[in-house]
This record gives C-alpha cells, structure tokens and sequence, in this order.
C-alpha cells in the first residue's frame, strides 16, 4: 500500500469520524445523509482531480472505501426477508377477528401486487420523460453479473402463463425465497408468513395455555428486527458517502450530470409512489 493510498484512507475515516460527531450531536438522518453525500461527492471529486481518472491509487483506496459501501448496501439486503416475515406473522396473530383473516391476507397479496405494478409503469414512464438511458453508465463485473441475472429471470418470466405465474408465487422451499433467489420470491415470504401466522393462531385457540407464550414470542421477535433496521439505519450516512465516493471518483463529468438526473428522476418517481401509498392509505383509513 503505498503512501498516497495511507492518505487517502486517512482522509476518507476522517469524513467517518466527522459523520459520527454530527450523529453524537441528535441529528436528524436525513441532514446525516445528506451531509455523507456531500462529503462522499467531494472526497471523490478530489481523487479524481489530484490523482486523475484512471489512476492506480484511486483503484486500491476505492477497494478499501467499498468495503464501507457495500458492506452497507449488503445490510440492507440482509433485513428485508426478515422483516416482511417479522411483519406478516405479527400482523396475523395480533388479529382480533379470525373471521376477517383471510380478507386481510388475500388484501395484503392484491395491495402487494398492485402496488409493484404501478411502480413498474412511473419507472418507465418517469424513465422516458427524462430521457434516460443506459450510455454513459459504469458498468463493472459486477454490474454485468447482475445484468445477466435479470436478463434470465425476465426469459423465465415472460415464458410463464397466468396459471404458472399463480403457481410460482407457492413457497416450495421458503428458505430458499429468503435469500431472494426467485422473482416471486417476496411474494412467497409474504404467503409463507401468512401460513406461520394463521397455523399460530389456531395453536392459540387449541391450546389457550400458549396464546400468551406465543404473543410474547412474535413481539420479541419482531421488536428485535426492528431494533436491528434502526442500527442499520443508522449507518445510512456512512454508507452514502462511500457510494458517493466511489460513483464520482471513477466517473466522467457527462457521466456524474447524467447521474444527477438520474437522482433527480429517482425523486420524482419515489414521490409519484408516496402519492399513491397516500392515496391507499385513505381508502382505508
């Protein structure tokens, strides 16, 4: 490792340190991220301006930054399947009346689907009002791995009909869902909870001296993944500024302004999305 890598590490937990203090200080997270952006954006960009693009240095202090970034984007990934399952089994044992359970999970399912449908058409739709492409993205092994896997699910998916689509969403191998290597795969957790959770409650009606062993059980639980969610969090802004470093330390500047609309289209789409949660909440509310 050479000195201008030590120094540069050096710099970058500086940037870690500072986002600390300002987390010691109660701020709120989204001023956190917003700062980790910034000072990721800008420790980037002096990389590339002092060492130029390309350079050596920057690779082997990017190797050390990502351990950072995608340690963080890999928590992400960790606690989704758990906390949809957390969520679904809570909800269905805490259920006052059994008799609407079965409205409520099938409720759950459409709403599921529903919404993911209508995320799909404002993504291509916002995509296509910007203008949006896919020139002038990084693309690295990675990336290209990636590619290659949602090119074959949508192959497998587009040759499915209605009936085989029903069928893929039965969890045959729920551990296996857990990991996401399906494309129904959240749809399967969400069914396989629902089952946990109506096979707990007829255990509570059966024997009524496990009703409140049960009960304390599902709200450990559940209050344990949530407390797990906000420390992971918690490390949002860290994560942000050593995504940001890596994203404008190895791009072009056509490359970074094409990503700037790429965020600003992100916001927009995600507040198309807030209006249309909004608008399901009120019809329930």
């Amino acid at each position: 490792m050479s000195v201008a890598v030590i120094a540069n590490l050096t710099v970058f937990v500086g940037i870690l340190y500072f986002l600390f203090s300002q987390q010691q200080k109660q701020n709120t997270l989204s001023r956190l991220v917003l700062i980790g952006l910034v000072t990721g954006s800008g420790f980037g960009l002096a990389l590339q301006l002092i060492y130029g693009e390309g350079n050596a240095a920057i690779a082997q202090t990017l190797d050390w930054v990502k351990v950072v970034g995608s340690g963080y984007v890999g928590l992400l990934k960790m606690i989704i399947m758990p906390l949809v399952m957390v969520s679904m089994i809570s909800a269905v044992v805490k259920l006052d009346k059994s008799g609407s359970l079965g409205k409520i999970s099938g409720l759950t399912i459409g709403v599921l689907l529903f919404t993911t449908a209508i995320s799909a058409l404002i993504g291509i739709g916002v995509t296509h009002v910007f203008g949006l492409t896919a020139e002038g993205l990084t693309e690295g092994a990675r990336e290209t791995a990636r590619i290659a896997v949602l090119e074959s699910r949508a192959g497998r998916v587009a040759d499915l009909t209605i009936p085989q689509m029903l069928v893929s969403f039965i969890p045959t191998n729920p551990f296996a869902d857990m990991t996401g290597n399906r494309s129904t795969s959240i749809i399967a957790v969400v069914i396989f909870s629902v089952l946990i959770g109506i096979a707990a409650r007829k255990v509570m009606v059966e024997k009524e001296e496990l009703t409140q062993p049960i009960t304390t059980f599902v709200e450990v639980a559940q209050s344990t993944v949530m407390r797990l969610v906000k420390m992971i969090m918690a490390l949002t802004p860290y994560g942000i500024a050593a995504l940001m470093a890596k994203v404008v330390a190895t791009s072009s500047a056509s490359d970074i302004l094409n990503l700037l609309g790429f965020i600003v289209a992100s916001y927009v789409a995600i507040g198309l999305m807030f209006l249309v949660h909004g608008f399901l909440v009120s019809l329930v509310a």
